[in-house]
């Protein structure tokens, strides 16, 4: 993304959804890798019980707050192969219907979201309901498509609360049944955290939230932190800042590696160690049909 491009982020609510989501379905053809951040109102549980590995209490933790939270917002950014924005530099943030008084939200992070401009008296009076957040993001042509290639960071949450939006369920008791919806409406992801786990950028000792990461790469930022239309541009320039910066040649591979994961969920966190195993044996290899 030039440098100069102008940006207009489109804060989205209740009347206005349907036309926003029009205008994306013009663009995803030709701005098929869409960057996804959602804000939602922190965590409030921690599940109790024994666990088969860290990666199923993640899981856990993440369906029981999930399941009892609701979405604050989602911001959408729309990119094409180089990472550059249509031509009008449009990104989305969704509002949604949220009540201080009536729904479920940890304090210091609705104290942080208001501090970062979340308008909390219009989300309840414009909010966009979640049905037919859900029904429209159900048609739009941007799950269920392998053409279409999403981009995240640490996005367990993330991905739970838009699969809640679509199924207007809780999320599923076992994980691997999560991982079948996934895979269905979302077949093509990358997790920018588990792309900094893997040989070519570990060694770079890039650590931190999104911004952290960002600012180590001197991306730089449009708009304001803690809002989802923001965090997804960042996140979509962050992704190709790195995919750039360390895999320029070895794309194909790493993206095989770590396509479909979610960072801290499924086998997420033993697949470093496999890649970095990978790439040992590559270079074995090397060093024998050089000698």
């Amino acid at each position: 993304m030039s440098a100069n491009q102008e940006v207009r982020i489109h804060d989205v609510w209740n009347s206005n959804v349907e036309e926003e989501f029009a205008k994306m379905r013009t663009l995803i053809d030709d701005y098929p890798f869409v960057a996804m951040d959602t804000e939602f109102p922190g965590v409030v549980a921690t599940p109790l019980g024994t666990f088969k590995s860290k990666e199923d209490f993640n899981y856990q933790q993440v369906s029981c707050n999930v399941n009892m939270l609701k979405l604050i917002q989602v911001g959408f950014a729309l990119v094409d192969e180089k990472g550059d924005l249509p031509p009008t530099g449009d990104v989305w943030q969704f509002n949604f219907h949220f009540s201080l008084s009536d729904d479920m939200y940890s304090q210091e992070s609705v104290e942080m979201l208001r501090a970062a401009g979340i308008d909390f008296t219009r989300l309840q009076n414009e909010g966009i309901s979640m049905d037919i957040f859900g029904e429209l993001l159900t048609t739009s042509g941007l799950i269920v498509d392998d053409r279409i290639t999403w981009l995240t960071f640490s996005s367990g949450y993330d991905f739970g609360y838009l699969l809640k939006s679509i199924t207007l369920g809780e999320l599923p008791k076992e994980e691997s049944q999560f991982f079948q919806f996934h895979r269905a409406l979302f077949p093509r992801c990358y997790d920018i955290k588990l792309m900094l786990r893997m040989p070519g950028s570990f060694n770079t000792k890039l650590k931190g939230g999104l911004q952290e990461v960002a600012d180590q790469l001197d991306v730089k930022r449009h708009g304001m932190r803690h809002q989802a239309g923001s965090d997804a541009l960042l996140t979509a320039k962050t992704f190709f800042k790195i995919k750039q910066q360390f895999f320029n040649d070895n794309w194909d591979k790493v993206s095989r590696l770590v396509q479909g994961h979610l960072f801290g969920l499924g086998s997420s966190l033993s697949l470093s160690q496999s890649a970095h195993k990978l790439d040992e044996l590559d270079k074995e290899k090397e060093a024998v049909a050089v000698n």
